[in-house]
C-alpha cells in the first residue's frame, strides 16, 4: 500500500464547479499558462484532422497488366476487319487508361470510413504525391459501368463494332489501383495536430484568481485546474522524498488502525483467522492498485475499474457491514489517483452500497445481473445529477463516459468465476456453494439416503426445523441447512446401530457390552469427519460434524453400565463424545435441535406439555453442561430457540392444544 500511494506532492484546495470557493482569497504564488479544457483540445483537433487528407499508394503494374491482357487477347481473335478492330481497342485502351490515370478504388467511396467527409485524396507514385479531388475517383464498379456505357454508345454509333464489343469482357480489365497508406497518413494527423496549443493565456504572479464564496465557474474551474497541474509539477522538482515518506506512511497507519479496530468491535474471527485477514487486506490492496493502474494507461479512464466487485465479494465472504466499511476505505484510497476525488469517491461508494443491497443473497445468477443493472443506473444517475450541479444543464452531458460506466458494470458479471477461485485458494464458502452442497443428489447425501435410510430423515427434520430457527434469530439460513444435513453422514460407518435406522425387534447393541456401544456411538462423529476431509467438505461443515454433540455423553450407555456393574463403574470419560464445542450460532443451533428432535420422538405421550417440559429441560441441560459457552447465542436468541422448537415438535407430530372447558 505503501508503495503504490502518490509520492508526489498533492494540491492542497478542494473545490466543485458549481459550488462555492471555502477557503480564503486565492490569487497566482506564481506564473503559469491556463490549460485548455479537454473538450477544447478535442474540438480543436477534430478542426486540423479535417484539413488531414487521406493518402493512398497507386500500383502502376495493374493499368501495364490490364493493358498486356488487352493486347493478347485482341492479336488472337481473326478478322478481315482490321481498321474496325483497330478502332475498338483503341477506344477501350483509351477508356482504361482514362480511369486508372485518376484511380480506382476496390469499394465506392461512401462505403470507406477514410474518405467520408474528404473532397480529395492525397495520390502516391513512389515519391510523387498528387491531390485529387473524390468525385473523380472510381469504383471497380463505377468503372466498369462508365466502360460498359462507352461501349454502347460506341455501338449506337457504328452497328458494325456491335460483334467486337460484344466479345469484350470488361470484368477481365478492371482492378483497383489505389490502396489506403494508413502508415503515410496517420504520420499526417499526428504532424497536423502537434500545432495545436495546450494552453490559452497565462496568470501572473500576485493576480487574482479566486474571492473567498465566489462561485467555481467553468472559467474559474479551469484556471485552478491549472494552477493544480503546475503546482504539482513545479513542487515536484524539489520535493522532500523522506517528509513525503512519514505522510505516506502516517496516512497508511491512519486507515490499518480504522480497519483492525472496525474488525476487534465487530468481527474479531476475522483478525483471529489469518486467511481471512490477509485476503481481506490482499484484496483492499489489489484493488486500489488496479485502480492506479488503469489511471496511469493512457486510452482507459478510471471509471473503467469494476469497483463494485470489492464490496460484493466482501460481503460473500463475511458481511454487508463490513463490506461497506472496507469500500469507504478503498474508494478514499484510491480516491488519490482520480482526477475529481470528490467525484470518484461519491460514484464509487453510492454503487457499491447499492450492490451490497442488492446481493444480500447471492445464490442465483439473477441476482448478480440484477445488481449490475442497478449498478449501471447508480453510476450514470450520480453523474448527471453531479452534472446538473456543477453545469445547470445536460446540455455538456459527455455521454461518451457512460462507455465506462457500462463496462465498469459489466465486468460484475465476474464475481462468479472470483468467488470459486478464492474459495480454492482461502478455503472459504459461499452461499453458492452451500446450495450446491444441500442438494440431496450430492454423493455423500446420496450414500446416506441409501444406507442409513432413517438417519437421512432424521437430517432433513433437523435442517427444516434449525434453517427455521435461523431466520428467527439471524444467521445464514444456507449454512444451517447444510451443516444440519451433513452432521450425522458418520453413521454411514454403521446404520444399523443407531435406532432410527434399526428394522423392528433388532438391535445389536443388545449383544454387545454398554462400554462397547458407547464407542460406537461415539464413533459416528470421528468417521463423519474422516468422510468429510475425504470428500472435501468445507471446513465449516465439519464444525457441524464435530460439534453436534459437543463433549456431552452417551448417557443411557452410561447409566446402563454402571446399573448392571456396580462393583466395576467406568468414568465417564470413557462415554463423552470428544468435541470440541460450537462456537458459531449455526452449528450450535443444530447441536440443540438435534438433541431435542431425537429425544421427542422416544416421548410416549407427545402431548404440548411434555414437549414444552421436554425442550425447557434439554435445553437448560446444554447450559449446564457449559456446552454453549463458545457460542454465540444470547438469551434473547435461546428464548426464540425454544418458542420456534416448540412450534414446529407440534407441527409435526399434529398435536392439538387442550383448550380449558367453560363452567355451566
Amino acid at each position: 500500500m505503501f508503495l503504490i500511494l502518490p509520492g508526489e506532492p498533492k494540491f492542497k484546495y478542494e473545490y466543485q464547479k458549481g459550488f462555492p470557493w471555502r477557503h480564503d482569497n486565492l490569487v497566482a504564488p506564481f506564473d503559469f499558462a491556463i490549460l485548455k479544457t479537454p473538450q477544447r483540445i478535442q474540438e480543436e483537433r477534430k478542426e486540423q484532422l479535417k484539413t488531414v487528407l487521406p493518402y493512398f499508394t497507386v500500383d502502376t503494374s495493374v493499368y501495364n497488366s490490364s493493358i498486356n491482357a488487352l493486347k493478347r487477347n485482341w492479336e488472337i481473335s481473326r478478322d478481315t476487319s482490321e481498321a474496325l478492330k483497330l478502332q475498338v481497342f483503341d477506344t477501350l485502351r483509351s477508356q482504361l487508361q482514362e480511369i486508372y490515370q485518376n484511380g480506382v478504388l476496390q469499394r465506392s467511396i461512401e462505403t470507406m470510413e477514410v474518405l467520408k467527409g474528404k473532397p480529395a485524396i492525397r495520390k502516391k507514385i513512389g515519391t510523387n504525391v498528387t491531390r485529387i479531388d473524390t468525385g473523380k475517383i472510381y469504383s471497380e464498379k463505377s468503372a466498369y459501368n462508365k466502360i460498359y456505357a462507352d461501349l454502347q454508345r460506341l455501338k449506337e454509333k457504328k452497328p458494325e463494332a456491335e460483334k467486337w464489343v460484344n466479345t469484350i469482357s470488361l470484368e477481365n480489365y478492371i482492378r483497383a489501383n489505389l490502396f489506403y497508406d494508413g502508415e503515410t497518413t496517420q504520420k499526417e494527423r499526428e504532424e497536423a495536430t502537434k500545432s495545436i496549443s495546450l494552453t490559452e493565456g497565462m496568470m501572473q504572479m500576485g493576480e487574482r484568481i479566486i474571492l473567498e464564496g465566489e462561485i467555481v465557474d467553468s472559467q474559474k474551474y479551469q484556471i485552478l485546474e491549472s494552477l493544480k497541474d503546475s503546482y504539482e509539477k513545479e513542487r515536484g522538482k524539489g520535493i522532500n522524498r523522506y517528509m513525503v515518506s512519514i505522510g505516506k506512511g502516517t496516512l497508511i497507519l491512519f486507515f490499518m488502525v480504522l480497519i483492525f479496530t472496525f474488525l476487534y468491535i465487530y468481527r474479531l474471527d476475522i483478525i483471529n483467522q489469518f486467511s481471512k485477514l490477509s485476503f481481506l487486506l490482499l484484496l483492499l490492496v489489489s484493488m486500489v492498485s488496479l485502480t492506479n493502474l488503469i489511471n496511469t494507461l493512457p486510452n482507459l479512464h478510471i471509471y473503467l475499474v469494476p469497483f463494485a466487485i470489492f464490496p460484493i465479494i466482501i460481503r460473500t465472504f463475511f458481511d454487508s457491514r463490513t463490506a461497506i466499511f472496507t469500500l469507504l476505505i478503498a474508494a478514499l484510497l484510491a480516491g488519490f489517483y482520480a482526477p475529481n476525488n470528490y467525484e470518484f469517491v461519491l460514484m464509487q461508494v453510492s454503487a457499491g452500497v447499492v450492490a451490497v443491497f442488492t446481493l444480500n443473497k447471492m445464490h442465483r445468477r439473477g441476482h448478480i445481473i440484477m445488481a449490475a443493472v442497478l449498478v449501471l443506473i447508480t453510476y450514470s444517475l450520480v453523474y448527471a445529477t453531479l452534472e446538473l450541479i456543477y453545469e445547470g444543464t445536460l446540455k455538456t452531458f459527455n455521454y461518451k463516459i457512460l462507455q465506462w460506466f457500462v463496462f465498469s458494470s459489466i465486468f460484475i458479471l465476474l464475481v462468479y468465476p472470483l468467488v470459486y477461485v478464492f474459495e480454492k485458494i482461502f478455503g472459504f464458502v459461499s452461499d453458492v456453494t452451500l446450495i450446491e452442497l444441500s442438494d440431496t443428489n450430492q454423493p455423500l447425501l446420496r450414500k446416506l439416503s441409501e444406507e442409513a435410510p432413517g438417519t437421512f430423515q432424521h437430517s432433513i427434520q433437523i435442517a427444516n426445523i434449525a434453517e427455521d430457527v435461523i431466520l428467527k434469530i439471524g444467521g445464514n439460513p444456507f449454512l444451517v441447512r447444510a451443516g444440519a444435513l451433513y452432521h450425522d453422514i458418520g453413521k454411514i460407518a454403521k446404520p444399523g446401530f443407531f435406532i432410527e435406522n434399526q428394522v423392528a425387534g433388532i438391535n445389536p447393541h443388545d449383544r454387545i457390552e454398554f462400554i462397547k456401544s458407547a464407542e460406537i456411538v461415539i464413533e459416528h462423529v470421528k468417521s463423519g469427519i474422516k468422510m468429510a476431509k475425504k470428500h472435501k467438505l468445507p471446513e465449516p461443515l465439519i464444525e457441524f460434524i464435530a460439534t453436534h454433540h459437543g463433549t456431552t455423553r452417551a448417557n443411557y450407555f452410561f447409566i446402563k453400565h454402571n446399573q448392571q456393574n456396580p462393583d466395576n463403574k467406568k468414568d465417564e470419560s470413557s462415554f463423552k463424545y470428544p468435541g470440541p464445542l460450537p462456537k458459531s450460532k449455526e452449528a450450535s443451533v443444530v447441536m440443540i435441535v438435534d438433541g431435542i428432535e431425537a429425544a421427542s420422538r422416544s416421548l410416549k405421550e407427545k402431548t404440548f406439555d411434555n414437549l414444552k417440559i421436554l425442550i425447557e429441560n434439554m435445553v437448560e441441560q446444554k447450559i449446564k453442561d457449559k456446552q454453549l459457552d463458545l457460542s454465540d447465542l444470547t438469551f434473547n436468541d435461546i428464548g426464540i430457540i425454544k418458542e420456534t422448537l416448540l412450534k414446529k415438535l407440534i407441527n409435526i407430530y399434529h398435536i392439538r392444544i387442550e383448550y380449558p372447558k367453560e363452567n355451566d
